[in-house]
C-alpha cells in the first residue's frame, strides 16, 4: 500500500484484494479519482466514520470514470460497500434532474434516496470541497454551488452537529453571493482579532478566579460568531457591525448536582453581574421556566471592559448535554423548523459522530427510513412533486389535473413506457399520455391511492350511472307507451325484481346497456300490475269508509284524519315526497291494499290524479305531532370546506332537529349537499331551513 493510501485508509482493515484495487485506481491518475481522494481527506479530518464512506466515494468516482463496474465492486468489496456506492449513484442521478434545492421536498427526497447516513456526510463533505474550489468554476456554476451550500448542506451539517463544517459552508456561500458584505465583516474581524482575543482573555480571567474562590467546578468557553452569523444578526436587528451585542460570547458550564443546579447557576450569575453591569433587557431566564423544547439556561448580556457588550450563558453539564445533543439541540433553539422523527433520528446520529468508537456496526445496519410514507417524483419540466407511498401513475395524473387523470391511458417514466397501474418510485421523472376517448373506469378504484383520484373516479362513475338510469327509465316509458300501458313507479320496482335485478336502478342500467330481453318485459309488467291480497287481519284500504270517530265535529266531508289514535287502517308515508306533520296531504289507495300518504304538491300527484283519480282520498293531520319525520333538503352554496362544518354545527344545536345523513359533492366552485334530517312538523322544518339559508355561502335550500 502506498503511503497516501496508508494514511487515508489507516484502521480500515482492508482486505488484500481491496488494497490492490484501490492502489490500481489511484495509480491511474484519473481526475475524478483524485477529486475523491481530496474529499476523503476532508471526511477524515472532519468526521472519520471508518471504511465505508472513504472507500465508497473512491469507487463511486471510479465507476463514473469507467475505471470499474458495479459487478467488480461487489465482487471485490462485498455487498455492503456495493450498496453504499449504489446509494451514491442514485443521488448522483437525482442531481441530473436539476431540481430546486431550496424546496423542503428536495431535502426529503435526498435523505430518502441516500438511505445511509454516511452518504449524507459524504455529500456534505463533497460540497465543502466544491465550495473551497469555487473560484475555478464559471459564474453560473458558482452561484449554484453557493446556493446549495446555504439552503441544503449547511442546515444538514448543523443538524448533524458538524458545526465547523456548517460555519465554513455558510461563510463561503456568503462570500460568493454577497462579497461586499463578507469582505466588510472579515476586515472588521481581522482588524480586531488580537484585541478581541486579548479582550476575551481579560474578561474570563477575573470571572474564573471568582468562581474558583466560590468553590465551583466548571469550564469556560469563549467564542466569536462566524461571518455568516454576524451578517444574520445585522439583517435581523437592522443594525451595524459595531452594535451586535454577542460578537463576544462566553459560556460557563458548571459541574454541580441536580438538586443544586438552579441555585448554583444564579450564584454564578450574581458573581458575573457583580463584576460587570448587566443589561436588564437582555436577561433570558430559562431556568425558572424552561423552553417548550426542554432547553434550560440562563443568558445575560453584560457591559465588559471598554464598554463592550458580551453575552454570557450559564448552565450545568446536564443542561449543556440536553442543549447540544438532546431535546433542545442548538439548531432548535435558534428557531430552525424540523420534523420530530428527523430530530429523533439525528439525536442518535449526533452521539455516534461524537463517539465513533460507539460502534460502526450501528451505522452499517442503519437506514434512513425517515420518509418511508412518501415518494418524490419529477414532472417533465423538473418540478418536484410529493406523493404518498404506493401512489401510481394514475394518481400522479389526477394530482396534476382531474382532466389529465380522466384521459390517462399510460405514461413514460424515466423514458420507458409504463401502464397506469405503475407504482412510482423516488426520483422517477413522469410524463402522462392521454387519449381523447378515454374515460374513468370503476376498476381504477382498485389500485389508486390518493383521495383526489378516488373522489374524481367515483364522481364520474356516479354521473355515468345516473345517466344510464335516466336513459333506461326513459326507454321503459317509451316502450310502455307503445304497448298502451301506463308507467307506474311501484309496478316498475316489482318489474325490476321479476327481471332479476336487485334494485330498480340496476334494472334501468341494464335496459340502457341493452342487456334485457324487451320481449319479456311487457308480459312481466302486466303480471306485476295484478292486485295482491293481504292477510285477513290487516284491514284493506280499498273498502275504507270514513269513520265519524276519526273526524272532527266541524268536518262534514269524508276525510281520512291522521293522528296518533288512528287504528285499523294500514297506511304509510310515501317516500317520493316524504310528507311530515303540517303538510297539506292526500291519501292514495295502492294496489297492495294500503293507503299511501302524499303531499298535495308531490311531483307524482298530477300523473296519479289523471290516471287513478278514483283511488284518491282526502286526508289531513289532526291533534299534535307525536313523531319525528325524515325530510331531505338539498343545499347549494359556495365550495368551501367551512360551509359543511357550519351547517352540521347549526343542526346539532337544534334540540328538536337531528341530522340523519349528509352527502357532499362539489363541481365548478359550487357545493352541493343532500341532508336528511328528522323533524316533528313543518313549523320546525321552516325554521331550520331559514337558519341554513342564513349560513354564509349558502345560495339555496330546497326540500
Amino acid at each position: 500500500m502506498t503511503n497516501e493510501l496508508n494514511d487515508l485508509f489507516a484502521n480500515c482493515e482492508l482486505l488484500p484484494q481491496e488494497v490492490e484495487e484501490l492502489s490500481r485506481l489511484l495509480a491511474t491518475g484519473n481526475e475524478l479519482v483524485q477529486k475523491a481522494i481530496d474529499i476523503v481527506k476532508i471526511i477524515q479530518q472532519e468526521v472519520d466514520l471508518g471504511k465505508m464512506p472513504k472507500v465508497g466515494l473512491v469507487l463511486y468516482e471510479a465507476i463514473k470514470a469507467e475505471l470499474t463496474t458495479m459487478a467488480s465492486v461487489e465482487d471485490l468489496f462485498g455487498e455492503q460497500v456495493a450498496g453504499f456506492v449504489q446509494s451514491l449513484l442514485r443521488v448522483g442521478e437525482l442531481y441530473r434532474n436539476h431540481p430546486d434545492v431550496q424546496s423542503d421536498a428536495f431535502r426529503k427526497l435526498l435523505l430518502t434516496m441516500a438511505e445511509d447516513i454516511r452518504v449524507v456526510i459524504v455529500l456534505i463533505c463533497s460540497h465543502l470541497y466544491l465550495i473551497r474550489k469555487i473560484d475555478s468554476y464559471e459564474e453560473s456554476e458558482r452561484m449554484r454551488i453557493a446556493t446549495e451550500a446555504s439552503f441544503l448542506y449547511a442546515p444538514l451539517a448543523h443538524r448533524l452537529g458538524l458545526y465547523k463544517v456548517k460555519s465554513e459552508l455558510e461563510d463561503l456561500s456568503l462570500k460568493q453571493t454577497n462579497r461586499t458584505i463578507y469582505d466588510e465583516i472579515v476586515t472588521k474581524l481581522h482588524d480586531t482579532k488580537q484585541q478581541r482575543d486579548a479582550y476575551i482573555k481579560a474578561f474570563i480571567e477575573p470571572v474564573q478566579r471568582k468562581l474558583e474562590a466560590a468553590g465551583f467546578q466548571f469550564t469556560m468557553k469563549g467564542r466569536t460568531k462566524s461571518v455568516y452569523s454576524i451578517w444574520n444578526k445585522i439583517k435581523k436587528q437592522n443594525t451595524v457591525f459595531e452594535n451586535i451585542y454577542d460578537i463576544f460570547a462566553i459560556r460557563i458550564i458548571l459541574d454541580t448536582p441536580y438538586e443544586k443546579e438552579k441555585a448554583d447557576c444564579w450564584q454564578a450569575y450574581s458573581i458575573v453581574t457583580d463584576m460587570y453591569q448587566p443589561n436588564p433587557k437582555r436577561l433570558r431566564d430559562w431556568l425558572s421556566i424552561p423552553k417548550s423544547n426542554g432547553y434550560e439556561s440562563l443568558h445575560t448580556t453584560v457591559m465588559g471592559p471598554e464598554g463592550k457588550w458580551v453575552e454570557v450563558q450559564i448552565r450545568t453539564q446536564r443542561m449543556d448535554e440536553i442543549a447540544e445533543k438532546g431535546l433542545a439541540a442548538h439548531f432548535k433553539y435558534k428557531g430552525v423548523k424540523s420534523e420530530s422523527n428527523f430530530d429523533d433520528w439525528l439525536a442518535n446520529v449526533r452521539d455516534l459522530l461524537h463517539n465513533p468508537s460507539a460502534g460502526m456496526e450501528y451505522l452499517d445496519d442503519f437506514k434512513l427510513n425517515l420518509y418511508d410514507k412518501e415518494v418524490f417524483v419529477f414532472t417533465p419540466s423538473g418540478e418536484l412533486k410529493q406523493m404518498p407511498k404506493g401512489a401510481t401513475l394514475l394518481d400522479f395524473a389526477f394530482m396534476i389535473h382531474s382532466n389529465l387523470g380522466s384521459k390517462c391511458i399510460g405514461g413514460r417514466v424515466n423514458g420507458k413506457n409504463v401502464p397506469i397501474r405503475y407504482q412510482l418510485n423516488n426520483g422517477d421523472q413522469v410524463e402522462i399520455q392521454t387519449a381523447s376517448n378515454q374515460t374513468p373506469h370503476e376498476e381504477w378504484l382498485e389500485f389508486v391511492q390518493t383521495t383526489k383520484a378516488r373522489t374524481r373516479i367515483k364522481q364520474y362513475v356516479r354521473e355515468q350511472e345516473n345517466a344510464y338510469m335516466d336513459l333506461g327509465k326513459e326507454l321503459l316509458k317509451r316502450r310502455l307507451k307503445n304497448w298502451k300501458l301506463e308507467y307506474e313507479e311501484g309496478v316498475a320496482g316489482k318489474l325490476a325484481k321479476k327481471m332479476g335485478s336487485p334494485t330498480i336502478q340496476d334494472f334501468y342500467k341494464r335496459l340502457a346497456e341493452d342487456s334485457v330481453d324487451l320481449a319479456k318485459v311487457k308480459d312481466a309488467y302486466i303480471a306485476c300490475m295484478a292486485p295482491e291480497t293481504k292477510p285477513d287481519e290487516v284491514r284493506s284500504a280499498d273498502g275504507f269508509e270514513h269513520v265519524s270517530s276519526l273526524s272532527d265535529s266541524n268536518v262534514k266531508e269524508d276525510v281520512l284524519v291522521i293522528d296518533n289514535n288512528l287504528q285499523g287502517i294500514q297506511y304509510n308515508l310515501s317516500k317520493c315526497c316524504n310528507p311530515i306533520y303540517g303538510d297539506d296531504i292526500f291519501g292514495f289507495v295502492s294496489v297492495k291494499g294500503g293507503i299511501r300518504i302524499h303531499k298535495k304538491d308531490c311531483p307524482n300527484a298530477p300523473q296519479m290524479l289523471a290516471r287513478f283519480g278514483y283511488r284518491f282520498i282526502k286526508a289531513r293531520w289532526a291533534g299534535k305531532s307525536g313523531s319525528q319525520y325524515n325530510c331531505t333538503l338539498r343545499v347549494i352554496g359556495t365550495d368551501d370546506i367551512g360551509i359543511v362544518t357550519n351547517i352540521s354545527s347549526l343542526i346539532q344545536k337544534e334540540s328538536n332537529v337531528s341530522l340523519r345523513s349528509m352527502s357532499v359533492d362539489s363541481c365548478d366552485g359550487l357545493f352541493r349537499g343532500t341532508l336528511t334530517i328528522s323533524v316533528s312538523d313543518t313549523k320546525v322544518l321552516d325554521g331550520i331551513i331559514k337558519k341554513i339559508k342564513a349560513v354564509k355561502g349558502v345560495k339555496s335550500v330546497d326540500r
